[in-house]
């Protein structure tokens, strides 16, 4: 099929290695790992992988075995991290493709190092992770020692790389949380060093810990969605002032006609115009990742460098927008990003809009929508 449909992602490769470089002068001496899980938020897993490393992270970290298998087949060697324990039958892909893994349990441990002798590797990378107060994964502080002998056990097969915690409430600046999961962690640490046990890399930080929490700084910091220009949460907005969005979400107008007084647009006809006016459609929808309430919420999109409402639910695969008459066919809308006067509607816009975060707007962004990727 020639060309492409009239909505489409634009995402800025130069901004990623600008927020990565800015990030990590933020963090410095500590190194920095670029999360790049859900195919990196959303922005195209590889090209921002390549982006990252080419602005000096140290490596990369992931969610799935299949992610960072995606990475490798790209060519890209750096330091893949599991960011917890995968199941038993891709744990053999894992230890092939020479990721790190995250471990937690003695089972897991167990059957990373049976794994590696089966599949004749002689060293995989493992970072122990402590779970320090958040519990969704981790292992309980008191039976970390117990867990770094078993790795010790497991040698030639396993390697103790790092080890690691999750900070819950790092973007609440208000909160004593991170303080208490610190202490907790630091004290795991003391007690690992007391048994014999020294990991290379200590890593705490996810960005709103880079950002907010130099204590959480430690070799390493994970920095996700603070790599893409978006910051962690708007309490945190200064700290990210000098971040740029990676990101603009982009359509061109497919059709402009004019409503009568008093009809309604789209299903339910929940918008009615007390006087004629312009209503431009937009060949994007909630299959594509723009909210069907969003109109609801004061929702407004970018045309010719000025706001625009959206009017009448945004259906699957469309969406309407009041204009004047200086808006025609084809021209761009942008939905979320900077448009080319420089204006700009932040994701994090939308997810107070919606009562989310700007996490979940960029990852909601379908895959049937097309990523430019700039130089």
């Amino acid at each position: 099929m020639r060309g492409e449909r009239w909505a489409w992602v634009d995402v800025d490769l130069d901004a990623v290695r600008h927020n990565v470089r800015r990030l990590a002068e933020v963090a410095a001496p500590a190194r920095l790992l670029a999360v790049v899980k859900a195919d990196a938020y959303g922005h195209g897993a590889v090209p921002v992988a390549e982006a990252a490393l080419e602005a000096g992270a140290h490596g990369l970290a992931v969610a799935l075995v299949q992610e960072g298998i995606e990475l490798r087949r790209a060519g890209i060697e750096a330091p893949i991290l599991v960011l917890s324990e995968q199941p038993a039958e891709q744990v053999p892909d894992l230890v092939a493709h020479g990721l790190v893994a995250t471990v937690y349990t003695i089972p897991y441990i167990d059957l990373l190092a049976e794994s590696a002798r089966g599949v004749d590797v002689t060293n995989v990378e493992v970072h122990l992770k402590i779970d320090t107060g958040m519990h969704r994964v981790g292992a309980q502080p008191g039976a970390a020692v117990e867990l770094a002998g078993r790795l010790a056990a497991r040698a030639p097969q396993l390697t103790v790389g790092g080890v690691f915690t999750h900070l819950s409430s790092a973007d609440s600046p208000d909160s004593d949380e991170t303080d208490r999961q610190l202490a907790i962690f630091d004290k795991v640490l003391e007690d690992l060093r007391r048994a014999g046990h020294s990991p290379e890399l200590v890593h705490v930080a996810n960005s709103a810990g880079t950002l907010a929490h130099p204590r959480a700084r430690r070799d390493l910091v994970r920095t996700g969605i603070a790599m893409y220009g978006i910051a962690p949460d708007p309490a945190l907005d200064q700290l990210c002032r000098d971040l740029r969005p990676a990101m603009s979400l982009r359509a061109r107008v497919s059709l402009v006609k004019t409503v009568r007084a008093g009809d309604g647009v789209s299903y339910g006809l929940r918008h009615r115009f007390s006087e004629a006016a312009r209503v431009a459609t937009v060949p994007i929808g909630y299959a594509d990742g723009v909210p069907r309430r969003l109109f609801g919420t004061g929702g407004e999109v970018l045309i010719r460098g000025r706001r625009r409402p959206i009017v009448g639910v945004v259906t699957m695969d469309q969406l309407m927008v009041e204009v004047d008459d200086d808006v025609s066919e084809g021209d761009v809308v942008t939905l979320f990003g900077v448009d080319e006067f420089g204006e700009c509607i932040e994701a994090n816009e939308w997810a107070a809009r919606l009562g989310t975060i700007g996490y979940e707007i960029v990852c909601a962004v379908s895959a049937r929508v097309p990523r430019r990727h700039s130089p």
